[in-house]
């Protein structure tokens, strides 16, 4: 059989139906699993977990304020650093510089900023960088691949 748009199934157990209630009097009928009467038999009425055991624990939380970005931002290094790791016509690229412990990460890219004074001739590759790095790099005699 080939693979089509018609015959592409679900795979078995994904798609389980919703429990029907309130349709007759045998499973699930009348009352539909609500009891009698009350708040809780009320639409709307039961609220969630935190009237439950978990309502300490999610006082006990930090507040959540304002907007968290879900894009990764780079690792970010100063030329400074680089000056006291590097040496003349050494190569700095990420694994580098993750070999040599000065960052933590690199699976979000690194950034080389231009605080401090440089003055070993380095070459940058695979890193994105600051003017003002670039610049300092450049007047030593440095470059940027």
């Amino acid at each position: 059989m080939t693979l089509a748009l018609h015959t592409i199934k679900p795979a078995p157990g994904s798609k389980r139906q919703s429990k029907r209630v309130g349709r007759g009097l045998g499973s699930r009928g009348s009352y539909s699993g609500r009891g009698v009467k009350g708040q809780r038999a009320r639409s709307g009425g039961r609220s969630g977990l935190q009237l439950k055991g978990l309502r300490s624990l999610m006082l006990k939380l930090p507040k959540q304020r304002g907007f968290r970005s879900l894009n990764e931002k780079p690792s970010v290094i100063n030329v400074q650093i680089l000056d006291q790791n590097f040496t003349d016509g050494e190569i700095v690229q990420p694994k580098s510089l993750l070999s040599k412990g000065l960052v933590d990460r690199i699976d979000a890219g690194v950034k080389i900023l231009g605080a401090g004074e440089l003055k070993h001739k380095i070459i940058v590759k695979g890193c994105t960088i600051s003017a003002s790095a670039k610049e300092k790099i450049e007047k030593v005699g440095g470059s940027v691949l």
